[in-house]
């Protein structure tokens, strides 16, 4: 057991041991010029320092001796750890081949599970063997493929490493629990030089000696401390390191729609994909933080909730990523030319028109909301789950409340829509399909059960959750448009609409959904003093009435649009007189609906 001055002590000195290191380290790295130059595929602008995995290795390994007295399962990950330093060291000097990083990752999981570290998922040794050779490969490169954004791949491996610390010392494993905090303390010190703007880069020699260690460190909770549920086994590692499996999965589902290979670099990862809907690199980056703190925070109280719990608590966590990350696929941050490659292929048409309409995305969703909304229901009424009694009863008829609101979602047209478009008419849809699916599953059971045992509150609660989760998940883009800036929202030519009524509404909605018009719509001017500071999708409504030509100007107004055709000619004409004194364009939107000639076609 050790106190909190040690801890503060070992915490501090391996702070400030990191920093002098990084400090010294890039100034080596700078005069014998061993930088990261900038190119195509990657984020950063101008020659950077490299190596400071060096530094974090060192520094660590230097207060982990001052400080830690490492058990056995302890040693085994440091050593296995350090392999991989080096390892990385050689591909930062000599750029070694893909598979021969495997190779040594292999080579470093070996040494794990050969000492008696594994992933006891299972019964089978030799299938827990595979899923430990498998998390250790997957969660180290994940962490090298994490470290694309200044700060990035460090600060979310610290929060993960302080979590760590956390579990350790709630599961009496304190020397892990000081060996992670060390390690969480010099990754921070190295974040001193390393947060936007970066002056140093850890290379391959940090990332996968850092991403190895959590990897293996992971391990030792389920080995060496007493696990108070199997959901501590099984799920906490992967919570406490979601946000690094999460842009991994994310990277290498789009790269393979796009013909990329996973293992190449790009400006595709969530970082990226954030930094483009309009964020800095500083907000993209702790967003993900943020992210990192959640996952890891979930990790730490579903340890000691029972399984049931556990599980539908990570299963909701899981389907809001699961639902940011189909809304950042979208995304664009291919150029055209990649993307008509693409496109001439056959695979990559079907895959399209697959993420396009997401049909099969929405089944498998809505499967999982109904089991979740179902539990949930069960859970509020009867509490934690227990196998027996209303519960036995749950199990029984789980299967029949699947098979029968699935086909009455299809039947009912839950699945014509389009997700971006989702209005209240779709909403209207998705009620009447989970009312007339709750109201047949009732009588299903009443036939097969005779409602013995049965709550009938339990329905009416599961219908509501249902409905709240399907027309929640149909809504979380045009959520997303609205708290993620947008790209076109922030560039292009800064627009006044005048009309804040139906057409001027219709006019923001078709620029904020056509980049191509290259405007950047700033609020809305309308002749009524009622509709005076009032906001439409988030822009303010300026008052008219003589006031146009000096909200031109304090605005710095490029153009006004007219969105109205009820405006009379006279009021346009001092519109015009107005936009003239403040050297303002205006245009007037017009829908009209043509004919189609002989001659046109």
């Amino acid at each position: 057991m050790f106190s909190g001055t040690q801890l503060l002590t070992a915490v501090l000195t391996s702070f400030f041991a990191a920093m002098v290191a990084t400090f010294a380290v890039r100034e080596f790295a700078r005069r014998f010029r061993i930088v990261a130059r900038p190119k195509a595929d990657r984020w950063h602008k101008r020659p950077t320092a490299l190596l400071g995995g060096a530094a974090i290795f060192a520094s660590f390994l230097v207060c982990n001796a001052l400080f830690v007295a490492p058990t056995t399962y302890g040693w085994v990950v440091l050593m296995a750890s350090a392999f991989l330093f080096f390892v990385g060291l050689i591909d930062d000097f000599a750029h070694i081949k893909p598979y021969q990083k495997l190779i040594g990752q292999v080579m470093g999981a070996s040494l794990i599970i050969y000492y008696g570290l594994q992933l006891p998922w299972t019964s089978s040794a030799t299938l827990n063997m595979a899923l430990t050779i498998f998390w250790l490969i997957g969660i180290t490169n994940a962490l090298n493929l994490l470290d694309n954004m200044d700060g990035l791949a460090a600060g979310v491996a610290a929060i993960a490493a302080i979590f760590l610390a956390i579990g350790f010392y709630t599961n009496g494993q304190m020397a892990e629990a000081l060996m992670l905090a060390i390690f969480a303390a010099t990754l921070a010190g190295f974040l001193v030089y390393n947060f936007n703007p970066a002056s140093i880069f850890m290379g391959d020699c940090g990332s996968l000696f850092i991403g190895f260690f959590l990897a293996s460190a992971a391990l030792m909770s389920a080995s060496g401390g007493r696990s108070r549920s199997l959901f501590a086994v099984l799920g906490v590692p992967i919570l406490t390191l979601f946000i690094p499996i999460f842009d991994t999965t994310l990277v290498t589902v789009v790269r393979k729609l796009f013909g990329r290979a996973a293992s190449q670099g790009g400006r595709d990862h969530t970082s990226h994909r954030l930094v483009a809907l309009g964020l800095s690199e500083r907000r993209a980056v702790l967003m993900l933080y943020g992210f990192a703190a959640a996952s890891g925070t979930l990790a730490l109280l579903t340890r000691d909730l029972s399984l049931d719990v556990s599980l539908a608590v990570t299963l909701g966590f899981t389907v809001s990523l699961t639902l940011v990350g189909v809304y950042l696929a979208r995304v664009q941050v291919y150029d055209e030319e990649e993307i008509r490659a693409a496109r001439e292929r056959a695979l990559f048409a079907f895959l399209v028109d697959l993420s396009y309409k997401r049909r099969i995305f929405e089944v498998l969703l809505d499967l999982v909301l109904i089991i979740l909304a179902y539990y949930s229901a069960y859970a509020l009424m009867f509490g934690p789950f227990t196998g027996q009694g209303a519960w036995r009863l749950f199990m029984q008829t789980l299967p029949i409340i699947v098979f029968i609101k699935m086909a009455v979602l299809l039947g009912m047209g839950a699945y014509r829509g389009i997700w971006r478009y989702t209005s209240l008419n779709d909403l209207i849809v998705f009620a009447r399909a989970v009312a007339l699916s709750s109201i047949v599953s009732v009588l299903a059971i009443l036939a097969l059960y005779r409602f013995e045992g049965f709550s009938r509150a339990v329905f009416a609660l599961d219908g509501l959750l249902l409905f709240v989760m399907i027309a929640g998940s149909r809504l979380t883009f045009r959520l997303f448009r609205r708290l993620l800036p947008t790209a076109r929202t922030r560039q292009g030519r800064r627009v006044l609409i005048y009309g804040a009524g139906d057409a001027g509404e219709l006019l923001l909605r078709e620029i904020l959904n056509n980049p191509e018009l290259d405007y950047a719509p700033v609020g809305f001017v309308d002749d009524d003093p009622l509709k005076k500071g009032k906001v439409i999708h988030g822009l303010p409504v300026f008052g008219g009435n003589g006031m146009l030509a000096a909200i031109c100007r304090e605005r710095r107004i490029e153009e006004v649009l007219i969105s109205s055709r009820k405006i009379s000619d006279e009021r346009v004409r001092e519109i015009k007189r107005d936009c003239e004194a403040a050297r303002v364009k205006l245009k007037r939107l017009r829908i009209q609906i043509e004919q189609i000639s002989d001659d046109d076609e």
